[in-house]
């Protein structure tokens, strides 16, 4: 990264770093980037073209939009090394569910680890609801807001690390490989999980902000919120203006790179996608016999 854009970035995150990298200026970062820069996926329901190239995803954020891992990830890792940080990339996989085997390091999910001040860290902004901080690599139980996460050796990859979501988030955990890895090792998974029919990533529109006291989540149509005491408020957004405002207004995303077509497009394919739900929701209801219901 050239200085400018280093500049341009650290002011995305209404950051400052100067002197040398430290174990408070990466936790500060890292919290900053939570906060403002917006995991997100709605390239993916238009058919955007995106890559998991580091170099367009500190792009991707320059020009003030989010992105899943590979884009959130990489970009901040880009920008940790040029600040001088000891950054590795590493192969993850993340365990949407406990009722399915953990997939192992299959590099469905690119992670961080840095070494600052004689410790490794867990560097990770790319997962939505989990991590405001980065957490030291050994195992441990750590909390943060109203979250709590376990990391402990894997089981799933052998060597690796395992991280353990809170019971309140939206997937059960992170398998990582200690080996490093190179962008080159996503670019395939990326063009699978960004394009085909059968991703969670294509089917359900997301974006997700995390701070200090919970996080944001919109799924479709559905807004939640966890707060400090892990109470969950959810509403429903029912019109194009409530939806773009609250896009803009509670996850600092302009969406300005959309134009009025596009804007259209993906207004009407939330709206079926949230009527297909609900339907599928109402089908199943229906099936449950009444003396269980």
């Amino acid at each position: 990264m050239i200085e400018h854009d280093v500049r341009r970035y650290l002011d995305r995150l209404e950051a400052d770093h100067t002197g040398r990298p430290g174990v408070v200026g990466l936790r500060a970062l890292h919290r900053a980037h939570v906060e403002r820069v917006p995991y997100e996926t709605l390239d993916f329901q238009l058919r955007r073209p995106t890559t998991s190239d580091p170099e367009y995803s500190v792009a991707r954020v320059l020009s003030g939009r989010g992105g899943y891992c590979f884009h959130l990830n990489g970009a901040f890792g880009t920008l940790l090394s040029a600040l001088g940080y000891d950054v590795r990339w590493h192969r993850g996989g993340v365990q949407l569910d406990r009722d399915t085997p953990a997939p192992g390091a299959n590099a469905n999910h690119l992670t961080l680890t840095v070494r600052c001040e004689g410790e490794d860290w867990l560097v990770d902004v790319g997962m939505g609801d989990a991590l405001y901080e980065p957490v030291p690599l050994r195992a441990g139980t750590y909390h943060q807001g109203p979250f709590t996460y376990r990391l402990s050796p894997s089981v799933a990859e052998p060597g690796g690390w395992r991280l353990d979501h809170d019971t309140h988030g939206k997937f059960a955990g992170m398998d990582f490989s200690p080996a490093a890895a190179a962008p080159r090792d996503f670019a395939g998974m990326h063009r699978l999980m960004s394009v085909s029919p059968a991703s969670v990533f294509v089917r359900i529109a997301s974006v997700y902000r995390r701070d200090a006291d919970g996080v944001d989540r919109l799924c479709g149509c559905v807004l939640s919120r966890v707060d400090a005491t892990g109470r969950r408020t959810v509403r429903e957004l029912t019109t194009a203006e409530e939806w773009f405002g609250t896009v803009r207004e509670l996850f600092g995303l302009s969406l300005d790179d959309l134009g009025t077509h596009d804007r259209a497009r993906l207004w009407e394919w939330l709206m079926r996608s949230h009527a297909a739900r609900q339907a599928a929701v109402e089908a199943a209801a229906r099936r449950v016999p009444a003396h269980v219901a």
